[in-house]
């Protein structure tokens, strides 16, 4: 389940992001995968091999069913938006994607432990996920 605060922080991240400031997190935006309306969600993406990802910590989310029907979006940090294809990894290609994670965001760690999906957030249980946690990529639209 999703925790209850998580609604109440991601408010306070993307207001921070409309005034501004850079924060580690990003703003990904895609229509709602019923409503068709803009939805926005922070969420840490990071490099991997010269690529970009993101791991959907809480299976269910309603960012990963927008993601998955929307296949584009816009990533914006601060006031600097980009338009991403987003592309959802097989549970084979995700494996070396999930077991970086632990090391290249380790403020995840704790979310996805909070959820349930870890016990100690070791590399190995991250790919173990493969399957179970969705993991995209993020490719420019413009290049």
């Amino acid at each position: 389940p999703v925790p209850k605060w998580l609604k109440y922080f991601n408010k306070v991240v993307i207001g921070g992001h409309k005034v501004g400031l850079k924060l580690p997190m990003v703003v990904l935006t895609v229509p709602g995968a019923k409503s068709g309306k803009p939805r926005s969600t922070p969420i840490t993406p990071f490099t991997l091999d010269g690529q970009r990802y993101a791991v959907g910590g809480v299976p269910g989310s309603a960012w990963i069913a927008n993601a998955r029907k929307a296949k584009t979006g816009t990533l914006t940090r601060g006031r600097h938006s980009e338009q991403v294809r987003i592309v959802e990894l097989s549970p084979q290609d995700s494996r070396p994607v999930l077991r970086a994670f632990p090391i290249e965001v380790p403020a995840g760690v704790g979310f996805i432990r909070n959820a349930g999906l870890v016990t100690e957030g070791t590399p190995d249980e991250f790919e173990a996920l493969a399957g179970i946690a969705a993991v995209f990529r993020f490719d420019p639209l413009n290049g």
